[in-house]
């Protein structure tokens, strides 16, 4: 991977996990070929392990396909929420966890 093509090497993102697509506001253009254009994604997996989706795939200067990125993003049901996670140079780092209950148990206030 290629810390000389981003703005930002795994940026914050907060809840934003993308399962595809490129952060493309960070990526300050290809080392290689020196342009900024668009990216390529190749190398595209899904993998489920014990009920673990995983999502990898490389992110590629358009131009001359310089491998800027890995990119991981990972879903999961844990009790009663679905998980998820990215981390990539590009795209940056990342966990959400939302409720699959119609009202989310962390949300409600204890009556007294």
């Amino acid at each position: 991977m290629c810390g000389d093509c981003v703005e930002k090497e795994y940026p914050n993102r907060g809840t934003t996990c993308l399962e595809n697509g490129s952060f493309l506001l960070n990526f300050a253009g290809c080392a290689v070929c020196s342009k900024r254009d668009f990216m390529l994604i190749t190398n595209r997996s899904l993998k489920e392990e014990d009920g673990e989706e995983i999502v990898t795939y490389d992110h590629l200067c358009k131009n001359c396909h310089h491998v800027v990125a890995r990119h991981e993003y990972t879903f999961s049901i844990m009790d009663e929420f679905q998980e998820y996670t990215m981390l990539c140079l590009l795209c940056g780092k990342a966990e959400d966890t939302i409720s699959i209950l119609p009202d989310d148990p962390r949300q409600m206030t204890l009556l007294f």
